[in-house]
Parts: structure tokens; C-alpha cells; sequence
């Protein structure tokens, strides 16, 4: 099927992959956290953890995208060597046992970063636009890996304080070009855009993004869509996270009508599925 909105052909290099973006690529989420919003607490072993990734695989994921610190409100600080002991032993099993599979690692420390490219992760997803460690943009610059460019303000403990904008779509659009324009005068070459909803943003405002992304393809760059069970669904309807994967499916569907390129979410299945349907 041809684009839903049709975008320029855009490709990023992966570990010597070249991941191409004209049918949509899936991101599935594996978080090795105790207090994640939705599944901490579930993979905390690397036993709980490759099953969970086996299963993600099974059901159609293009990558997985590990973290080990929970960005939601109120999440308990820890320390960058925390954070390493938790995902580096799961990072270097994964390679281990899935050779050919595309990793990410979702940071915002540029040593943990490091650490894990070194361990064999592809990608840096970083939910701060390299606005907490001076040090990110040169060191994906040195690496040389794609990146995640996300828009965000503030801290995990204090983004929903800072929600006020002149117009959202226009202010997250101004902070990424930004940023790009710093990444490329650095030399990194794999840019992925992410517009960040429920960072720093009321529901409305979440809405009023989803509703206009396709704007941002003003970049030429890729788009992830993460949307998966976040509170713009369930506080929206009044349910819990648990209960929210049919909005999660119906979000996901309309973002992928807007041309973005990746979902990053954590029901793989239901997301394949969006995605064999419609392209």
C-alpha cells in the first residue's frame, strides 16, 4: 500500500544496517526498571528480561529499545552506575543470543550511553535532547550511531511544571531544529525526531501535537510516535494503564496516518498488526 502521507524515503545506518523507513518500523519497549509506569517490576532478571525480548521478536519487533531508568513523574532517582548494572548484563546477553537484532538504549546519560554502544547497543534514544548531560551531543557525535532526538523540559521530577507554551507544535518544532542544527555542526550524520508526548506537556497539549505532527516532517527526518498506554489515554478515559491498549491501538493508527516511521510501544503484536494492515 503507498503511504498513508507520503514523506521523502529517509534511511538511518544501524550497526551496518541501513534501516529504511517505507514501510513503519516497530520499537518494542523493554524496560528493565522496578517502578516503570506500566511493566516495572516484570523483567528485573536477565531470565525475565530475554523471554521478554524473545517474545517482543516473535511478535514483530524491528528493535528493542531498552531502559533501566524510569522516566515518569515521581520515579526514584539512581545513579548512573545503577542504571548501567541494570541494563549492560542485559544488553551484552541480548547480543549474545539475538546477533541480528537492532538494540536502543533509552538514556540520558551520555556514560551510560557509551557504556552500552560499547556493549553492543545501535542506538542512543535520549528523552532530554541533550539538555541534562553537556556531554551527549559529542558523545554520539564520537560513536557515530543514530540518535533519538526527543523534546522535553526540565527533569523527570519536574517536566509537568513546565508546560506553558506560545504554541506547541511550533515551540517543539523550533527546540528540535535547534538541536539537529548542533548534532550536524558535531557530524552525526542518523537523526530520529520524537516529539515527546506526556514530557512536559498537559493532555490538551498532547492532543493538539498528535493531531498536528505531521508538521515536523518539515525536517525531512524520521518521526517515532510513543505514545503506547501513556496518561494522555488513560487519564483521557479514565482507566489504567493496564486498560489501555485499545486507545493505544487507535493513537497509533492515527499516527501512522500522519507519516510517522516508528512506534515505539509495548504490545508489539497489536502494533504489527496496525502496520500489515495498513501498508
Amino acid at each position: 500500500m503507498k503511504q498513508l502521507y507520503p514523506v521523502e524515503t529517509q534511511t538511518i545506518n544501524a550497526g551496518g544496517r541501513l534501516l529504511t523507513f517505507e514501510r513503519p518500523v516497530i520499537m518494542g519497549i523493554l524496560n528493565v526498571t522496578p517502578d516503570s509506569f506500566f511493566d516495572g517490576g516484570q523483567h528485573t532478571t536477565i531470565d525475565q528480561a530475554l523471554a521478554k525480548a524473545e517474545q517482543l521478536i516473535v511478535e514483530g519487533a524491528d528493535m528493542i529499545d531498552i531502559g533501566a531508568y524510569s522516566s515518569r513523574p515521581g520515579a526514584s532517582l539512581i545513579s548512573a552506575q545503577e542504571e548501567m548494572e541494570r541494563a549492560l548484563p542485559l544488553i551484552e546477553a541480548l547480543v549474545k543470543k539475538y546477533p541480528t537484532t537492532i538494540l536502543s538504549i533509552d538514556t540520558f546519560r551520555s556514560e551510560v550511553a557509551e557504556a552500552a554502544v560499547k556493549a553492543g547497543v545501535h542506538i542512543i534514544n535520549d528523552i532530554s535532547g541533550g539538555t541534562i548531560d553537556e556531554h551527549m551531543f559529542p558523545t554520539v557525535a564520537r560513536l557515530q550511531v543514530p540518535y533519538i532526538l526527543m523534546h522535553m523540559r526540565g527533569l523527570p521530577e519536574t517536566m509537568q511544571t513546565l508546560t506553558a507554551y506560545d504554541d506547541i507544535i511550533i515551540d517543539v518544532a523550533t527546540f528540535l531544529g535547534e538541536k539537529i542544527a548542533a548534532l550536524r555542526q558535531l557530524g552525526v550524520k542518523d537523526i530520529i525526531l520524537d516529539p515527546g508526548f506526556g514530557f512536559a506537556k498537559t493532555i490538551e497539549q498532547n492532543y493538539e501535537l498528535l493531531h498536528r505532527i505531521h508538521e515536523i516532517h518539515y525536517f525531512g527526518l524520521p518521526i517515532l510516535g510513543g505514545i503506547s498506554r501513556k496518561s494522555m489515554i488513560y487519564k483521557k478515559l479514565g482507566i489504567t494503564p493496564q486498560e489501555a491498549l485499545p486507545g493505544t491501538i487507535a493513537l497509533n493508527t492515527l499516527l501512522l496516518t500522519k507519516g510517522v516511521q516508528l512506534l515505539r510501544v509495548h504490545d508489539v503484536k497489536e502494533a504489527r498488526q496496525i502496520v500489515d494492515l495498513l501498508f
